[in-house]
């Protein structure tokens, strides 16, 4: 066995790339942000919000750039961060990151949708590592809820706690 140092938790992984998490959302309608079933756990869709509560809005490809968008989903991925370990208590108790749905709001001839929802992909590997390569949807809508610019919603598996 190698004696090299412990692999870098998730929560060292976002200060190491100077990320704070956000507060945890809160549900705009009758349900939950969160439910837990067996190993698994799903979020409802998150979308970005900047460090000062506003939400990012628009259209990618009239309002927004592919980078912008791209931006706006590695926000809602950090509110999906946050989420998970307001559920769990610890982002250590993530196992993997197993499936994203991205949804982009977009012109009608937008085609980029894996381009921007990549702003989300990217950030689950930069803090899980190989754990946060997942199965994923990347889909173009004509608007989502407050106008927001994308939706990120996913399925984690995660180490079950302690009764």
């Amino acid at each position: 066995m190698g004696g090299g140092a412990p692999p870098m938790s998730a929560e060292a992984r976002l200060r190491a790339l100077g990320l704070t998490l956000p507060p945890p959302a809160r549900p705009a309608g009758n349900y939950v942000e969160a439910a837990l079933s067996g190993n698994l756990l799903f979020l409802a869709g998150h979308g970005p919000r900047r460090a000062d509560g506003s939400l990012v809005t628009g259209h990618v490809g009239r309002d927004l750039t592919v980078a912008e968008g791209y931006e706006a989903a590695r926000l809602a991925a950090l509110g999906t961060l946050s989420t998970m370990k307001a559920e769990l208590g610890d982002l250590g108790r993530v196992r993997r990151i197993v499936k994203v749905l991205g949804m982009v709001q977009c012109t009608p001839d937008f085609e980029q949708h894996p381009a921007v929802i990549n702003g989300a992909s990217d950030l689950f590997i930069e803090v899980f590592g190989e754990a946060g390569r997942h199965a994923r949807s990347a889909v173009g809508m004509a608007s989502l809820p407050f106008g927001i610019a994308v939706e990120i919603e996913l399925v984690a598996e995660v180490t079950p706690g302690l009764a």
